[in-house]
Formats: C-alpha cells, sequence, structure tokens
C-alpha cells in the first residue's frame, strides 16, 4: 500500500512538472465526459417528459381517426375522407362493453378576434365528454355541457396560448366575447397547459379552442355530409382492457361500415400505449445516438493521452534506467506510467462531470429544453475515462517497462 502511495505520489509530481502538457491531454476526456452527459441527459429529458405528458393524458384512450378510402383503384391516406359518423360514436359506447366513454369531434383552423388582437388558431368541435376522456383539467372558468350542446350555444373553451396571444397579461378573459367568423363567442373556460404531443391530431394541444360539436356543425366548420366526424375519442374502462376495448371498436365498426374480409379498414385506431411505446423507443434511440456521437470524444482524449505518454517514456528513458539499475522492477514502473494516464482520466473526468452538469442546466435555462441528470450517466460517464485512462495507457506503460537498464542509461 505504501508503494502503490509512493508511486502516486511520484505521478502527480510528474504531472505537475508539466502542466500545460497534462492539461492539453486532460482537454479530450473532459470534453468527452462534459459532451456525455449533456447529450445524454438531453435524450433523457426529451424522453421522460414525453412519458409524463402521456401518463398526463391517461393510459386507457383511444382515438379512432377517419381513415383510408379506395375510389377509382387509388387508395387516399388517413383523414382525407370522412368515414366516421356520430352515430358510430353512439354505438360504440352502447355496443363495446370495455368502452366507458366516447366522444367525437371536427376541426377547422379559423381566425380569432378579440378587439384589435387577431390570432390564427384550431376551432374544434367536440362533446362534453371530450375532456373527461382526455383527462384536462381547466385552469379557470368550466367546460360547456349537454345544455350547450342541445342549443347549440356559441360558448367557447381556450386553450392556454391562444388566451396568451388574444388577451394582455393580467386581463381576464372569463365572460369576454372573441368573434370566430363573425359569430360571437362567450368565453366560459380556460383549458390547462399540456403543449405539443401526439395523439388527438397532433401539434400544439394549447394552440386551439373548444366550442360544442353543434355549434361547430351548424354556424362555424358546417359540413357538406352532417353527422359525419373526423375523429371519436374513446375511453377504455381501465388501462388493462385498452386492447380488449381496440378489438371490439375494429369489429364493431367493421360491420356497420360493411367492410368485407379481405378489404382494409375506412379507419385507424390508436391508443396511447402505442404511441407512448413509440415515443419512448424513438427516445432511447435518440438518448443512445447522442451518447454514441458523445462518446467518440472520450476515444479521442484516449488517443491523446496515449501519445502524450509515449512522449513521456522517450523523455524519461534515462530516468527509467536509473530506475531499474537501482532496483526497480518491470512491474513498479509499468504501475508507475499507467498510474499517471489513470490521473490524467480522473482529473479531466471530474472536471468534465462539473463542465457537463452546468452546460445541461444552462441549454435547459436558454434553449427552454428539458434535461434529466441521471446520476447512473454520471456514474458510467466517469468510469468509462478511467478505463480509457487504463486501456490507452497500456501501451506506453508495457513500453516503458520493457526497456533495456543498460540501453536506457546510454539514451541521450
Amino acid at each position: 500500500m505504501r508503494l502503490l502511495l509512493e508511486i502516486f505520489r511520484t505521478a502527480l509530481g510528474t504531472l505537475r512538472q508539466n502542466k500545460m502538457r497534462s492539461a492539453l491531454t486532460m482537454l479530450g476526456v473532459t470534453i468527452g465526459v462534459g459532451s456525455v452527459i449533456t447529450m445524454v441527459s438531453l435524450g433523457m429529458g426529451a424522453k421522460v417528459q414525453v412519458k409524463e405528458q402521456i401518463e398526463g393524458l391517461g393510459t386507457n384512450m383511444l382515438f379512432v381517426f377517419s381513415g383510408t378510402t379506395t375510389s377509382g383503384g387509388a387508395r387516399t391516406g388517413t383523414g382525407s375522407a370522412f368515414t366516421l359518423t356520430v352515430d358510430d360514436a353512439h354505438a360504440i359506447a352502447r355496443e363495446c362493453p370495455d368502452v366507458a366513454m366516447t366522444s367525437y369531434g371536427k376541426r377547422e383552423t379559423n381566425q380569432v378576434i378579440f378587439g384589435n388582437q387577431n390570432w390564427n388558431t384550431v376551432v374544434s368541435g367536440v362533446t362534453p365528454e371530450y375532456q373527461l376522456i382526455r383527462n384536462w383539467p381547466m385552469k379557470e372558468g368550466t367546460f360547456f355541457d349537454e345544455r350547450d350542446m342541445e342549443r347549440a350555444a356559441t360558448v367557447c373553451v381556450l386553450g392556454s396560448k391562444v388566451a396568451e396571444n388574444l388577451f394582455v397579461r393580467g386581463e381576464d378573459p372569463l365572460g369576454e366575447t372573441i368573434i370566430i367568423k363573425n359569430v360571437p363567442f362567450r368565453v366560459i373556460g380556460i383549458m390547462s397547459p399540456r403543449g405539443a404531443i401526439a395523439g388527438g391530431g397532433g401539434g400544439d394541444q394549447d394552440d386551439q379552442i373548444f366550442i360544442p360539436y353543434t355549434t361547430a356543425e351548424w354556424k362555424i366548420i358546417g359540413s357538406v355530409l352532417p353527422g359525419y366526424v373526423c375523429i371519436i375519442y374513446a375511453s377504455a374502462v381501465n388501462s388493462e382492457s385498452v386492447g380488449d376495448a381496440e378489438g371490439q371498436i375494429k369489429t364493431l365498426l367493421r360491420q356497420r361500415h360493411n367492410i368485407q374480409h379481405d378489404q382494409p379498414d375506412d379507419f385507424v385506431i390508436m391508443n396511447l400505449l402505442d404511441i407512448a411505446a413509440m415515443r419512448e423507443q424513438m427516445g432511447t434511440i435518440l438518448t443512445y445516438l447522442l451518447g454514441s456521437i458523445a462518446s467518440v470524444s472520450l476515444i479521442v482524449g484516449g488517443i491523446g493521452i496515449m501519445n502524450i505518454m509515449l512522449v513521456s517514456v522517450t523523455e524519461r528513458t534515462r530516468e527509467i534506467g536509473i530506475r531499474m539499475a537501482v532496483g526497480a522492477k518491470q512491474r513498479d514502473i509499468m504501475v508507475q506510467f499507467l498510474v499517471e494516464s489513470v490521473v490524467l482520466s480522473c482529473i479531466g473526468g471530474v472536471i468534465g462531470l462539473c463542465i457537463g452538469v452546468i452546460s445541461t442546466e444552462v441549454v435547459s435555462l436558454v434553449g427552454r429544453w428539458p434535461v434529466f441528470i441521471s446520476p447512473l450517466v454520471v456514474l458510467i460517464a466517469f468510469s468509462f475515462a478511467v478505463i480509457v485512462g487504463i486501456v490507452f495507457g497500456l501501451y506506453p506503460a508495457n513500453k516503458a517497462s520493457k526497456l533495456n537498464p543498460i540501453e536506457a542509461l546510454r539514451y541521450e
């Protein structure tokens, strides 16, 4: 143990004698460790955020979109034709035992006006059940009810982004009147912020206005095919029955749409479990990709350590000869140079950890990007730095230990 401590002190002393060279040698490892932590933290942050958003929506949701149709031998894309009806939604709620609740809707982009302010946003006509199915709490006010649906009331609920862009900060939108397609609407509520996430049509969920479906069909969006909708929302009785609910909906809609056995569906069913799995897989791939790219810096840093240690062996050939002449064994010489390499990696790794954590927080604050600094990632990054020091220090250390003492003493 005393010998190892002595070797460690000697290694530190040697590194202090060549401060500039030691600093430049550590630079590669420092950048590598810092890059790994920053990149992986960004990837994991995005993955965690998506997971939290989807969990907030609930894992028992299903979306049924108007799907593909075939006309003249050519198939149109998803949502390009209205193939779902209000009656389909009611039938799903009535005849699918694993479906707890349904809603339906249609949407259109319109200009919304309040005073001298205007904003282009999505106007979504939905039913009162929509809020419950989406598990979407109110920030202020209330959502419209069945009575509003029955009389096609001109009331609306704003997404948080719409409220921010139409009203001055501090101004209360509740009770105010906004204009959509020359029709005045009274604001009765504001939804809590949700952000952008897949599902329910995608895009920024906060950048939309909700109005009763009947109001949308009769006064705003209209339809050449009354009773047809572009999307049906459904919630399973629990997360375990999502698969059964999806199967029941598919069977029922194929029957109602008279789709033959060898014909494709004219609708598309998506559930949040599928969306969550897809997003999680994408997040994992992104994290691995960013981590792999950043790890290249560590390997480059290791090569730098090896080159500098080889130069050090050459410069200290006579010193090595003297050590061997006074009794140092090959093992002692090898351990000394290996310790120097590992010390360089460790110091560079510690500095890299600090830089990585700081840069991650800076990126999070400046770019408003979600980050998640995992202690496991920090440990792995530092361990990788130590391993780099050992692997790339072995060759120079081995070369130093195998020098011939007599030739080393003659070296000038």
